[in-house]
């Protein structure tokens, strides 16, 4: 049993030290630095996006303990992931592994490098399930939920496989309270997104809303049985050019139901930006329908 048990610690050990050489410090705010992952060899960097909280002055310490000033090259809020360039060569990518390998109850690793050294700790994969949006609206293609503790400084780093290759980033922005990490598959869809245009779009309506029950003949007929009631319909916005007002209950956007606000959020993608949709609205007990064209979200 201690054989088993040196050699399980042996090689965590030596899978931390792999990871460690694609590990970076960022230094993108007032508080503790936090940690990156390197991206690809000619000085791509990813990290998390509440981490560098300015644009410029943004430093990045390297696994040979040298320090580099680093570039912005984008950001998206909305699934918090930020990709930044360094003037630097021959570093180590990370090894990325399947996300079909992953299975509830694997041993992994979180680790980071928020001062020179780089620094672990471990847990199970506690949780994986399918895709889900985030509170800003950004897709996360599936959910991870790990047990390991997200030290300060952690945010940005990976959660390193007992084999060794990186499952994703962790990030401690997304949820309150609970370790998650944004798998490879959604890393590699932003950062290419980032490195095209320098940003995500995101649709813009200009409502705030709430989910309310619809009327018994409304609900069957329209096949669901809420809506999302618009408490603010914001001056000069699509939705306000688009006649759409205070009280109105929205049920549809561009064909598909709008039951919550994820639903609308997930509806509001940048491939619709500057699109005219078809909005279906319960106003007075009829349901109605208008044209309205998506602005992008600043």
């Amino acid at each position: 049993m201690a054989d088993v048990l040196q050699n399980l610690s042996n090689d965590l050990a030596a899978a931390v030290e792999t990871a460690a050489q694609s590990i970076v410090r960022v230094e993108g705010r007032r508080r503790q630095p936090a940690s990156g992952i390197v991206w690809a060899a000619d000085g791509l960097i990813v990290t998390a996006h509440h981490v560098v909280e300015r644009d410029e002055n943004i430093k990045v310490g390297l696994p040979d303990g040298s320090k580099v000033a680093a570039a912005l090259v984008g950001r998206d809020p909305t699934t918090d992931i930020a990709v930044l360039r360094v003037q630097a060569s021959d570093l180590t990518p990370a090894n990325w592994a399947e996300a079909g390998n992953m299975r509830v109850g694997h041993l992994v690793v979180a680790a980071g490098r928020p001062d020179d050294s780089v620094q672990a700790t471990l847990g199970i994969l506690s949780s994986l399930d399918s895709g889900w949006r985030t509170v800003a609206g950004g897709l996360i293609d599936s959910y991870v939920q790990t047990d390991v503790v997200m030290y300060p400084g952690f945010s940005g780093g990976p959660l390193v496989s007992a084999a060794g290759p990186f499952l994703g980033m962790n990030s401690s922005a997304l949820l309150r309270g609970v370790s998650v990490t944004i798998p490879a598959a959604t890393l590699r869809r932003v950062v290419e997104t980032l490195l095209a245009h320098g940003k995500v779009k995101r649709g813009f309506l200009g409502v705030s809303a709430q989910p309310v029950r619809l009327p018994s003949a409304i609900a069957e007929s329209a096949g669901q049985e809420t809506g999302l009631l618009l408490a603010v319909v914001e001056p000069g916005s699509p939705a306000e050019a688009a006649s759409l007002m205070l009280g109105d209950t929205l049920i549809g956007l561009d064909g598909e139901r709008v039951r919550h606000m994820d639903d609308l959020m997930a509806l509001l993608s940048g491939d619709r930006v500057g699109k005219p949709v078809e909005a279906r609205v319960v106003r007075g007990g009829q349901v109605q329908t208008f044209q309205v064209t998506v602005a992008e979200r600043e």
